[in-house]
């Protein structure tokens, strides 16, 4: 049922209306006459418009069913919807996260890398020196 008659009216008035008023005018007390304008004549004629009458009560029902269905489908896919868009930023937020941090950690191995080889060069120098300046004199 479209969003604006439900706003109107709730699922229990729409479905059980039409029933409803039907069971409360036969089951009333009345008399032949009104009973002959609500129910018809009496007959076979009668039957087959009452079975007719009640396919098409069937009928109603499982449309009402079934556009009680389609809503509420709809409504899942509003929140499936919902649920990927916000899973789509967050992926795009993790994959921004994931470059900023390899970038990083790209520069921390670089500084690392530069103090191992200061060190080394130190070393070698603190090393070799002396024994240079001792051989050279």
């Amino acid at each position: 049922m479209p969003p604006k008659f439900k706003r109107h009216l709730n699922d229990d008035e729409v479905t059980g209306s039409v029933k409803s008023e039907r069971r409360n005018l036969l089951e009333e007390d009345s008399d032949e006459e009104e009973d002959f304008f609500l129910r018809g004549p009496l007959g076979p004629r009668n039957d087959k418009i009452r079975h007719v009458q009640n396919q098409v009560d069937e009928v109603i029902d499982v449309m009402q069913e079934n556009i009680t269905k389609v809503i509420e489908r709809g409504e899942r896919l509003d929140d499936l919807q919902d649920k990927s868009e916000s899973l789509s930023d967050n992926a795009t937020a993790f994959s921004n996260r994931a470059k900023q941090l390899r970038r990083q950690m790209w520069w921390r191995g670089c500084k690392m890398k530069a103090i191992i080889v200061l060190v080394a060069v130190v070393l070698l120098l603190v090393i070799i020196v002396p024994i240079v300046l001792k051989y050279h004199t």
